[in-house]
């Protein structure tokens, strides 16, 4: 259950080299990039950014790595010349995911894109019947999925070992301080023909696309759509219908809400679930981002942070020595009796806490990735394809609609189907 690898070092080398390149080199893609330095076999051969900075970052570093990539503005440059490629990874703006994606796709390439899929429902529909109709692969970036801890809190602390119990609520959230705008140095300013032909206003839209509601869904999408898809996976289905709330209650110039509250509701085979979510843009605080998950025995909190993940057993419980004993638990340090201060009697004694034995010591990103290379090769199955990501998705296109009218949006099965 333990990675034991430190990032730094490197798998042996298979001999099976695939060629690469990277679409988008802004701040995800810079991420992602760190991760794939760390990966064997790969092969850098080009990166494509409408920005000549993004461009030149991303050749540089793969330079230094020992690369010698070639560089493009425009995506159909880049599959017309480069005519190796065996993947494509995809950080560009949402709503040109589905555009790049179906474009490699249709070429006859494999892609890992960056979640959300898409800004609308129908752009993602459309990249699940690419993929369908290409044969080729197609992995979404919902990262959690290929966390070993993520892993085995489901397989093994919620589904063989039931700690939890019976599942009741579901609670998550992921909220950001109050933050400026971003800019950019005025001599790396795009012209404005080219970044119209690429869809953008001007720069400042180019910088902050994620507020704007033709090319992004929000913060609901931009962070929420991690949590959600944990929401509906560690569930195994999507929920009945979702309530939500929300405003521009901070940024009146930003086009999406910059706050908002959603409501789930799941029918189980154990009985109903609901789950509530927020995304708070203008405060950190309420205790990092996690999902919870809530049962009459137990309450599972899993995060990509180790620190905030914990398990706590309710009174109720059955002993989990057993579990202990298998190494799915252990107990964490007790801390130090604070001073009495119980206001009431009805007051609930504070609940023992375990830890998850399971460390990654790769970058976040790095497992999915490994995952996605792994299925290309036909090594393993795909942890997120398009269409399992599609049906998790789903739900969070409704969440924005729902602020809007105020009201409760039922869901029906053709809105999981592509």
């Amino acid at each position: 259950m333990v990675v034991a690898a430190p990032s730094i070092i490197k798998a042996q080398s298979s001999g099976n080299t695939l060629n690469v390149a990277l679409v988008g080199i802004g701040s995800q893609g810079r991420v992602l990039l760190d991760s794939l330095l760390n990966i064997e076999d790969l092969n850098f051969v080009a990166v494509c950014d409408i920005w000549e900075l993004s461009r030149r970052y991303g050749v540089n570093r793969l330079k230094k790595a020992g690369f010698n990539p070639n560089d493009y503005e425009d995506i159909e440059d880049l599959i017309t010349q480069e005519t190796d490629l065996d993947a494509v990874i995809i950080a560009t703006p949402d709503f040109w995911h589905a555009p790049h994606t179906n474009l490699c796709l249709q070429a006859g390439i494999n892609v890992y894109c960056e979640k959300m899929m898409a800004h609308t429902a129908e752009a993602a529909r459309s990249m699940v019947v690419a993929q369908r109709e290409s044969g080729k692969l197609l992995q979404i970036g919902h990262q959690r999925r290929s966390n070993p801890r993520y892993l085995h809190a489901l397989n093994n602390i919620l589904n063989k070992a039931k700690i939890a119990g019976r599942i009741t609520n579901i609670n998550g959230q992921w909220n950001r301080a109050v933050s400026e705008d971003l800019g950019f140095p005025k001599r790396y300013e795009i012209p404005a023909e080219t970044l119209q032909r690429y869809g953008f206003k001007d720069m400042h839209q180019f910088r902050n696309w994620r507020w704007f509601r033709d090319l992004s869904g929000g913060p609901i999408s931009d962070l929420g759509a991690h949590q959600i898809d944990i929401f509906n996976w560690f569930l195994g289905t999507g929920p009945k219908s979702v309530m939500a709330s929300g405003g521009s209650d901070y940024y009146p110039s930003r086009e999406w809400y910059d706050n908002v509250m959603a409501i789930f509701e799941y029918d189980t085979s154990e009985g109903p679930v609901r789950a509530f979510y927020q995304v708070l843009t203008t405060t950190s605080a309420g205790g990092g981002y996690f999902e919870q998950f809530m049962g009459d025995e137990g309450s599972v909190k899993i995060s990509e942070n180790p620190q905030l993940t914990k398990v706590y057993r309710e009174d109720r419980a059955p002993s989990w020595d057993k579990w202990i004993d298998l190494k799915y638990l252990q107990q964490s340090a007790m801390p130090a009796p604070a001073e009495d201060v119980t206001v009431d009697v009805r007051e609930t004694a504070p609940l023992v806490a375990y830890d998850l034995p399971v460390v990654l010591n790769k970058p976040l990103h790095q497992p999915h990735l490994e995952n996605f290379f792994g299925a290309v090769r036909g090594e393993n199955e795909l942890t997120c394809d398009g269409a399992h990501a599609f049906e998790s998705e789903a739900p969070i296109f409704k969440v924005n609609p729902a602020v809007a009218a105020r009201t409760t949006i039922e869901m029906k099965p053709e809105d999981f189907k592509a």
